[in-house]
């Protein structure tokens, strides 16, 4: 007793005499889960797991998505590469004479291009970067947007979102396009995860937020995307959304929130200032671009109008997007009519946090009136695009992640639906919280348009990723061993390239894509020493050889300037196409400063025009062209004379080539998706995209060279 009485000890216990907080609530948002209310909140990513998922997926597609639209390389890559290398092919709309593409949003992507330029000779880590900058854009602005859904919205209805953006085919195009409208999808994406609030009085930070990054994405970006800010403004103008007013007090409410949106709107377009700036620099007078582009198209004539470029049927974007979305669009479009059925047969599933009891004395607006504006952007502007006609893919972009909030609340009212039904059937609330019915509907929905969006993205990359694979063997394999072959890149190891490479085989009439493709992996293997020299590859001496790289009727398929090694001039060569062909910009000065670049950005071209018309000035002889990149399609037999087919000319051998989808003579069904099957495969037709060398260049390249040393 005396040895323990000596020995102390400490228990470490709770206090018993304080009350325990009670638990946070998960249901704050408008739409309320009836079932297992009381139980754990359904699993949702955190916003650093969402931007770390996020962005895995969308630096991929920044890596391996085609480029889908000639605009993007024509009116955006070529002319940040001449204000990054001082040349570059220049379009009618960036001529100041109509100056419709903002040089202000271009010079936003500069500096990625420019340090990744800084690497080394090679000008693709700057082509990449750029797109690696476009999906950490898009990917903070999708998290934000997933995150305020599941606070201000609902869990489960943030999950569904996540994961149809996460794996969405229109959003790995969308999310790394160097395009307006893509800028202004990320803007608006921003916007909206502050207008998903309900509006309040005592809420400033939301009509500042939201009225600011609209601005932005319609000035810097697209002017037309601000039509999605439509239901936001008719709500901050007329809706009390959170608002709770005393009949009396009701003018006094409208003259505040009237005058707070108006000021908001007055500061965001603050944001013209340095757009126009910068604008009027370089195109060396006064500029407001936004205007412009309103302007040429809207109140253009039609002689002069978008029109030229196309029309299309009105089924043209449902038609698009189901390619992209499957069977998230007919969900996103019936989500307004779910949400009135919803009304009628399970109308506690909305719910307006902190809404006064109803009062005859007091105002306040239906949750079902405020989650209806928020699902009216979607049917607003598929209504405005689709009653014009020009339309584009790109057009919907800034629509895309809106589309998928519509598709997820129509899934989680479905559910909803579902739970209703149960409990009528069997009695019991308890057995609706324990059954797995609902759980397992909406994840085989997810599943499925998950599996079909891979599909489709695996589609595009294996039957249209061809132009910037061929272009990449330029650098990479044809310039060094062209080099070598002229005596002028001296290997460092006895490894190094040989001559210029053997010719890949034809591809013939049905012939199997195991292999079409096995044929491309055999000369890709066939190649592979001379990339030991792309380190060697140096730009002096490429401009030595003075290589004319051509293209004829695969124009629209150019990956652009940044792609090609400097010291190849790329050049047109007439084809059937009778429009309007890129220009080049003046050459700039000797210097290494953007700024600079003004001497050709305010030059007004003699040989553009916004009508439409071939320009022969830009066109040169085929004669000249020492590669061209050129689409060979066999099962073709109705060819334009104008249009030879130069893979098989007596002019021309391969330098490379790889599969190209022929989608004329291709099934419906396996065109459009992917499956690692050869009897998917069977019913698709192939051609090739290839890089073609002129014959007997070994030669004439010594002889240049010669010259020139």
């Amino acid at each position: 007793m005396a040895a323990n009485a000596n020995v102390q000890t400490l228990r470490l216990r709770a206090r018993t005499d304080e009350p325990k907080p009670p638990p946070k609530s998960h249901h704050t948002g408008i739409l309320q889960d009836q079932v297992r209310r009381s139980a754990r909140a359904p699993w949702t990513p955190s916003f650093s797991m969402a931007v770390r998922l996020l962005l895995l997926v969308r630096v991929s597609a920044a890596m391996y998505s085609n480029i889908s639209d000639c605009d993007e390389v024509y009116n955006y890559w070529e002319p940040l590469h001449y204000l990054d290398k001082g040349y570059g092919f220049q379009t009618w709309e960036t001529s100041p004479k109509y100056a419709i593409r903002s040089w202000a949003y271009i010079l936003l992507h500069f500096l990625p291009a420019r340090l990744a330029g800084l690497s080394g000779p090679s000008k693709r880590p700057a082509f990449f970067a750029t797109r690696i900058f476009l999906a950490v854009l898009s990917t903070l602005c999708e998290a934000k947007f997933y995150r305020t859904v599941v606070e201000k919205i609902n869990l489960r209805v943030g999950r569904y979102l996540f994961f149809m953006l996460l794996f969405s085919a229109g959003m790995w195009n969308a999310s790394v396009a160097f395009l307006p409208s893509s800028f202004a999808m990320y803007a608006v994406t921003l916007a909206y995860s502050f207008a998903l609030a309900p509006p309040r009085i005592a809420d400033a930070q939301r009509t500042y937020s939201a009225t600011a990054l609209f601005a932005v994405g319609a000035l810097l970006g697209w002017p037309f995307a601000i039509a999605l800010a439509i239901p936001f403004v008719f709500e901050e103008l007329f809706v009390l959304g959170g608002d709770r007013v005393i009949q009396r007090d009701r003018m006094t409410w409208f003259a505040a929130r009237w005058k707070r949106l108006f000021t908001a709107g007055a500061l965001a377009s603050v944001v013209l200032v340095p757009i126009v700036l910068v604008d009027s620099y370089f195109y060396g007078k006064l500029t407001v671009t936004p205007w412009n582009i309103v302007s040429y198209n809207i109140f253009s004539d039609p002689a002069r109008g978008p029109e030229l470029y196309g029309t299309e049927s009105p089924a043209f974007y449902f038609l698009n997007l189901a390619l992209n979305f499957n069977l998230v669009l007919p969900m996103a479009l019936l989500a307004i009519p779910s949400l009135i059925l919803t009304y009628y047969i399970d109308r506690r599933r909305l719910y307006t946090p902190g809404a006064a009891p109803v009062s005859p004395d007091i105002l306040q607006s239906s949750a079902y009136t405020v989650m209806g504006i928020r699902l009216l952007p979607v049917y607003i502007w598929l209504g405005i695009l689709t009653a014009q006609a020009h339309k584009e893919e790109r057009f919907v972009f800034p629509a895309y992640p809106l589309i998928c909030f519509n598709a997820a609340v129509t899934l989680y009212l479905v559910r909803g639906w579902m739970e209703v039904a149960y409990v009528k059937v069997t009695g019991s609330s308890y057995q609706a919280s324990r059954t797995s019915i609902f759980r397992l509907t909406t994840l085989s929905v997810i599943l499925y348009t998950s599996l079909i969006s891979l599909t489709r993205i695996l589609a595009l990359w294996h039957y249209y990723h061809a132009p910037l694979s061929v272009v990449f063997r330029l650098e990479t394999n044809e310039l060094p061993a062209l080099l070598n072959s002229a005596g002028l890149l001296l290997p460092t190891s006895a490894s190094a390239p040989s001559p210029i490479p053997t010719p890949s085989p034809s591809v013939k009439k049905n012939v199997p894509y195991s292999e079409v493709r096995k044929a491309a992996q055999a000369k890709e293997e066939a190649d592979r020493l001379a990339e030991q020299a792309r380190a060697h590859l140096d730009t002096a001496l490429v401009r030595k050889m003075n290589l004319t790289l051509c293209i004829g009727k695969e124009w629209h398929r150019f990956p652009g300037h940044y792609l090609v090694p400097d010291g190849v001039d790329v050049q047109f060569v007439r084809g059937a196409f009778e429009g309007l062909v890129p220009g080049k910009f003046a050459p700039a000065p000797a210097t290494d400063v953007f700024w600079s670049r003004r001497v050709g950005t305010s030059r007004v071209p003699e040989d553009q025009n916004d009508l439409n018309k071939a320009e022969e000035s830009h066109y040169v002889d085929v004669d000249q062209c020492d590669y061209m990149l050129d689409l060979f399609l066999p099962h073709h037999t109705d060819l334009d004379p104008r249009e030879p087919p130069y893979a098989i000319s007596e002019a021309w051998e391969k330098a490379h080539c790889a599969p190209f989808l022929d989608a004329a003579h291709s099934a419906t069904l396996t065109r459009t998706v992917w499956l690692p099957s050869e009897r998917w495969q069977a019913t698709n037709a192939w051609g090739e995209w290839c890089l073609l060398r002129s014959k007997g260049l070994q030669q004439k390249v010594k002889q240049r060279v010669a010259k020139a040393i």
